[in-house]
Parts: structure tokens; sequence; C-alpha cells
């Protein structure tokens, strides 16, 4: 039986290839053919370790030559390692990567060193190799597309850009086992589930190094000297297929504490991409931003298993967390009695953000069933099991209580056959909300990516110029599906059809307005609307005879001037259209007449610090709520000419927003930091706590609206990108959604949002973004689609949204 060409023939033909092309022989992959022969003479695997450090563009074609022929030799693998620099064109280095189909078996890779289009072309591509280490890459959104079916290990720790994955991520990975992605930026449970799923035989995952106090210190005190490079030592762990990689051989960049560009001392790169504007791609980000997360570890590699962790002294560390004896861990919050999943005395190192997600280790737990081991720690079946109890207990795997799966075309099917059945015993029957409630349900369930798009708003100048516009607050039309009205921060009213995208009516700043905090439509005269400026300005304006471009002929026409009230951040109009209130940086709120445009009274003191957010009744004329900083929301009736509020709930926190369900029966309350309650809107008992995790900032201004009527409840804070979706009579969490878009600083803020009252699952979100340079937008949200793969946006945050600016 042929056993393949021998090693030495290999050197031979390695030495002429090179005499052909005029370059001498690389003293690197001498040797390693050297050791190679070494291991075959003494029986061990027979490894060719390439390293990347030692190779130039002038060894490239002979190395080429060379491993085209290894698959035919008696040579059992190859390793390509890339220690710490490389002076290797990426193309160059993508061919020798794929010249060994069936032998390749680690990549070891530094990718800060090759740029943007060789990661694109890698993960397009994808590669024959069985162990993928890309610590510290570049990728934004992961989208490995390419084929990648003999991998089994990959490890993307300390991918300080890697926040999200693309829906077909996975796809071409059938038979990868084990995944690490510690100190990533990924915090969406959601998304990285379904991405997840689609690997069938993935058992072990890490989004941290879980190990217990006793081991961690062992660990610390190893000495792990042995080099597998040169001892050919596999590591006995969980699998046996990869090798362990000792310190020497992998170096990684250190990020300083304050967020500053990754070390390049000892090296002078030529990167284009480096600063390149990567706007026009969303997967690969090089920007030359300073990095969020501040720092990675400078650790040996361990087995792609990672049985065996290593932790050394010198780690540094996000967050140590330690739970002693008499302490549940971060992520066991409820009050089931069910054993913990998690040793009680443990410590966690370089955790990703989703690992501080409420319940992260039940969810992934009950998510992927056949996954064996979590972040270093066996999953028993008792930990399932809890796992399961909680998920049912804290989560919503498909709206409206749907407990499976179903598709629209099946629901479609049993709403047809009922309504044709005529003879015989009827089926049980169902009301059409039942099927539109299944219908959404499967949409829903069939779209963990949800459709984020931009608002594009068309020239609204005399020129008809495409210009950009700065919004700062934003109210759906009660009654037209198709209509919003936004107010800038330049003091413009616009009304725009949402779903052409076309400017229906614009106002200009007259000159007295500022930012427009204060937005609300007349629902029985449903052309006008009140808007508010946050210097004291109010105007009611009639669409009807406001052109969409700015002509300067209508400065005054079809408007009507109130009185002012200063420092205003809220305006709300009451059921019947007669009042109006308004409310601002002050103890005060004043009620307005909107018929005879005069200021009818103002209420004094009704807060102890300033009123955010006052609230009329969607039914009452007379009911309103009032929400204050001084924690307090107080529910009060013009009839009693309010004196004394009907009552008052107590937050613990300053309360940023308040706002009556549609049917008036309950008082949605946000305070700051995620706190967010339900309340009985007739005593102001408490109903619900969505019991949504806290950040610990006092910045962190949250607020929450209905959607789907009085279904769901979405809520949002200016410190966090996310939206929580959260159903409104159990509080079990639905989905979150994360706001991202594309190139550098593409992460937002939620300033506000708004259920779309017309469309189930849809939403819209005013989001300000990291840059200052960059205008805030509005992000149409619709659950019921999935996200296209080929659109995406710039986002820049501006600085913090003011608490108390409108809702």
């Amino acid at each position: 039986m042929a056993t393949g060409t021998d090693i030495a023939s290999l050197e031979t033909r390695y030495m002429c290839s090179c005499q052909a092309r005029g370059v001498p022989p690389n003293k690197q992959v001498m040797s390693a053919l050297f050791k190679a022969k070494l291991k075959k003479a003494h029986h061990e695997v027979s490894s060719l370790v390439i390293l990347l450090d030692d190779i130039k563009d002038t060894d490239f074609q002979p190395l080429l030559d060379l491993l085209t022929e290894v698959d035919l030799s008696e040579i059992d693998a190859v390793d390509i390692i890339n220690r710490s620099v490389c002076i290797l064109s990426w193309e160059y280095l993508l061919s020798l990567m794929r010249a060994s189909s069936r032998k390749l078996r680690v990549v070891d890779l530094q990718d800060i060193l090759f740029g943007k289009d060789f990661l694109l072309d890698l993960a397009q591509r994808g590669l024959p190799c069985q162990v993928l280490n890309l610590r510290s890459s570049h990728f934004r959104k992961l989208s490995m597309i390419g084929s990648f079916t003999r991998m089994h290990t990959l490890n993307l720790d300390f991918s300080a850009s890697l926040t999200n994955f693309r829906e077909d991520c996975f796809t071409y990975m059938p038979n990868l086992k084990f995944l690490s992605l510690c100190e990533t930026r990924i915090t969406n449970l959601w998304t990285t589930t379904a991405a997840l799923t689609k690997l069938p035989s993935l058992v072990e995952l890490r989004f941290q190094n879980f190990l217990q106090d006793d081991e961690a210190r062992n660990h610390a005190a190893s000495d792990r000297r042995n080099d597998y490079w040169d001892s050919g030592h596999t590591e006995i762990s969980i699998h046996d297929e990869a090798p362990s990689v000792s310190g020497e051989n992998i170096m990684y960049r250190l990020f300083n504490e304050e967020g500053q560009h990754l070390n390049n001392t000892d090296m002078d790169l030529d990167v284009s991409s480096e600063t390149e504007d990567s706007s026009d791609d969303s997967e690969v980000d090089f920007s030359s931003q300073d990095r969020e997360t501040s720092f990675m570890e400078l650790l040996p590699d361990v087995p792609p298993g990672w049985g065996y962790l290593v932790n050394l002294q010198n780690e540094v560390s996000f967050g140590t967390l330690e739970m002693q004896d008499d302490e549940e861990p971060f992520f066991r919050l409820s009050d089931t009695r069910l054993p913990c999943i998690t040793p009680k005395k443990c410590v966690s190192h370089n955790p990703s953000p989703i690992c501080f997600q409420k319940f992260y280790r039940e969810y992934m737990i009950a998510s992927l069933p056949n996954l064996k081991i979590l972040d270093n720690l066996p999953i028993r079946k008792v930990d399932r099991e809890k796992a399961e109890l909680i998920f049912s207990q804290k989560f919503e795997l498909l709206p409206y209580k749907r407990k499976y799966k179903e598709s629209v075309v099946s629901i479609l099917q049993k709403r047809e056959t009922r309504a044709n059945h005529t003879r015989g015993i009827s089926p049980r029957r169902k009301s059409q909300y039942f099927y539109s409630r299944s219908l959404s349900a499967a949409k829903v369930g069939s779209v963990p990516w949800p459709a984020l798009s931009p608002l594009s708003i068309m020239g609204t100048t005399a020129r008809d110029d495409r210009r950009s516009y700065r919004p700062r607050q934003f109210e759906y039309h009660p009654s037209d599906a198709s209509l919003m009205v936004f107010g800038t921060l330049d003091g413009e009213v616009i009304v725009i059809n949402h779903e052409s995208e076309k400017v229906v009516s614009y106002i200009p700043s007259l000159g007295a307005m500022n930012s427009v905090l204060g937005l609300c439509w007349l629902k029985n005269y449903p052309s006008k609307v009140i808007a508010g400026s946050d210097n004291g300005s109010l105007r009611l304006y009639d669409i009807r005879v406001m052109p969409p471009t700015a002509t300067g002929s209508h400065q005054s026409a079809g408007s009507i001037m109130f009185d002012d009230f200063d420092q205003l951040t809220s305006v709300h109009v009451n059921s019947t259209d007669e009042l109006f209130l308004a409310s601002g940086y002050s103890k005060h709120v004043a009620l307005y007449d909107i018929s005879s445009g005069r200021r009818l009274q103002v209420f004094d003191d009704m807060h102890q610090e300033h009123i955010n957010v006052v609230k009329f009744a969607h039914h009452s004329p007379s009911i309103f709520a009032t929400s204050s900083f001084d924690r307090d929301v107080k529910l009060w009736d013009l009839r009693q000419k309010p004196n004394q509020p009907c009552y008052t709930a107590l937050s613990s926190r300053g309360n940023v927003m308040v706002c009556f369900s549609p049917d008036d029966q309950y008082l949605l309350v946000s305070a700051v930091d995620n706190e967010v309650k339900q309340l009985l809107a007739v005593d102001g008992r408490l109903h619900l706590d969505f019991s949504i995790t806290s950040t610990g900032s006092s910045q962190n201004y949250t607020r929450s609206y209905y959607m789907n009527g009085r279904d769901y409840v979405i809520s949002g804070s200016c410190d966090e990108h996310v939206v929580r979706i959260c159903c409104a009579q159990t509080g079990r969490r639905l989905r979150d959604v994360s706001l991202e878009g594309k190139g550098s600083g593409a992460s937002m803020f939620v300033q506000s949002l708004r259920g779309d009252p017309f469309r189930d699952f849809s939403m819209s979100v005013l989001a300000a973004y990291i840059r200052p340079s960059s205008n805030s937008e509005i992000v149409k949200v619709n659950l019921l689609a999935s996200s296209d793969q080929d659109k995406g946006y710039s986002h820049a945050r501006h600085s913090h949204p003011l608490a108390s600016s409108g809702g």
C-alpha cells in the first residue's frame, strides 16, 4: 500500500523549486521539514509547522509548491502559525492556507496584520483547516459563509469589534464542536442563539472563562513550558483531535486601560484598511477609533476544547466576579428551589457582555439542547431542568404564549379548513383574532434578525435639495397609518409619509423655536398638531396649509400661538381636543384652551422636582398623570381643580416617562436605569415589575411605550443600544432588538421610541449616535420581516440626551 511521498523527497523538491526561482531555501521551512522528519522517525504525529513570521513574499512560490504536494505525502498535518509579525501579503497567505486541502490542521493568526480584504476573503470562501484561531479579529458582524466543513474548533476570543452574527454565518460549519467568544462585544441572547442553532455538532461554548477559585489558583501557579510545536504533545481534553499550544507560540496584542490602539511599537504596518473609512462595509471594522474594550490578556493558548484552561497571574480580566458560599451567582435570580446551575465558588474571567444578561446561562442551556459544556462548566441534567423552568418563567418563546413554531402556510390552512367546515362535528372554533395572533407569532418566530431601516427624508427646500435633518422628537399620526410628524433640534416641524419617505408638510423654524421637544396630534382634527420647543414656544399648526417645501410664504399661515411655557419638555392634548397640558424644567404644569389659544391656569408645585412628562388619559378628558425626578408618579383630575393628586406612586429612582395603556387600564412608568413598572391606573397599585437589569448609571434615562395595543411593552435607554420587548401581562421577555449600523462608530443610544399604532410588532426608534458630527435618525423596526443583508447604515452618537426632553 502506497504511503505517499516521503519527507526527504519533499525536502529535495522544495530545494529544487527554490533553485529554479533563484531564491535561497527559507531556513524556517527547512527547520520545519527536519522536525517533521524526526517526528516521523520516532513514530509521532508528523506535523509541518510553518511560522509566518519568517516567510517573505519571495519565499511564496517554492513554499506553495511544497504545500501543494503535502496532501500526497507522509506528512500527517500542516499547521500555519503567526506569532507576532508577518510581512507576507494577504493574497499569498490565503493561497498557502488553501494549498493543502486535506491535511491543514491548525491556522493561528493575528488578523490585524492582514487587513479587511483578507478577512472578507477568508469568511466568504472558507478554509479547509480543523482549528482556526483568530483571536483579536476585526470582524464586527460575523459572516463566515464560506466552506469550513473540516473545522471543529473556532477561537475568536478578544475580538473587540465583534457585536453580532449574520443569520447564515454558521451554516457551513457542520462539524464545529468547540467555539470560544470570550471578551467579544456580543450582547443579544436571541440573535446569538439563533445563529448557534445552525451548528449541529456544537458541544462546547464559552463567552467567559469560568473556574472555581482553587482551580484558578492552581492554573496560575502551573508551569506550562512544554512546547507542542517541538514535542508533538497533544493535550488530553474533552476531545483529542487538536493540539495544545504553548505560550511561546502565541503572542497577543494588549489593549491599555485607556482603550488606546493596539500596541504596534515593534512594527510599522502599512495596512490601508487600518485607517480607511469602513462605512461601506458592516462586517469588518479596522477603524482607528479608540476601542471600547480596553484590554486583552497575554496568555498562552489552550486546547481548543478548553477543558484545561490556563490562568496566568499577570492576566488582565474583565471585572472578575467572585461568589462566596453565602451568595447567589449573578445569573441565578429566580426564587426557584432547584439546585444552582453554577458552583457556588467560582471566578469569571474575560466575560463578554452577554454574560451579564439576566438568566444568560439558563437561556443558553434551554436554547441549545445539544450543548454539553458552557463557559468551562459541564451542563448536568439538573442544570437543564432548572434552565427550562427559568426559561418558561422569564421568557416568551413566541408571542402570545404560543409554545411551538408553526409555519404561516400551516396556520392559513387551519383557518381555511375551519371556515369551510360545514358537515360533521365542528372543530373547536377559533376567532379571527386567534389566527391573526398565531400568524404574528409564526412570523416573529421565523425572523431572529428583524428588519431595521432608517427613515430617509427627501429634500424639502425650495430647490428640492436633499438635506439632512436632526430629529429630536416624533409621533405617529393617530388615524393615518402612513403619517408621522417629527421635530428637529433646529426648530423645524416636518410631517412625513414614512411609507413613501416623502415630506407632506414642512414647517421651518420661525426664529423663535429651538429644539422641538413636545409634539401631539389632535385626534378629532387630524390635520392639526401642537409643537413646543425647549425655549417655551408653543404653536398649533394645520398641516393642510403647510406645503412640503420651505417657500418662505407661510411664516404664520395656518398656525396659532400660545403663551410661552419656559423650559418646556412635554405637551399632551386631552381626548376631546379641547385642552392641552405643558410641563418642563419646573415643578409646574400649565393648562391651555385650544379653541381660544389662551392659557387657562398654571398648577404650581405639583412635584418636588421638575416634571419630565405629563400625559392625559386616552378616554377621560379630565384625567392626567405626571412623572417627576422626585421619584413620584401622580394621577390628577381637572374636575378637582387639581389641588391634591388622586394618588401618588413612588419609584426608587427619578421618573423619566409615564403613559396610559390604550384602554386606560394601566399606567406604564419608566424611571432612570431600566426601572420599568406597570401600575393599575385606578389606584396606582403595582401590577407588574419588568425587572430589567440596571446598568448602574444615573444617566441611563429609560423610556417605555406600548406596542400591539396594550399587549407588549417596548423599552429603551439612552446609555444602551437595545430595545427590550416584554409581554405586558406576564412581564416575560419576548426579545431584544439590537440597533447597529455599518462601519466604525456604529453603536447607538435609544433616545426615544414609539410602537406603531397600526402595525403589529412594528415600532420606530429615535437613535442618537457615537460620533457627535452625525445626526440622529429615526429607525423603523419590523419584527415580522427579516433584515435585508445588503442594507445597512452608518451610525454615530450625539452626546447624552436630556433626561426630561419629551418622551
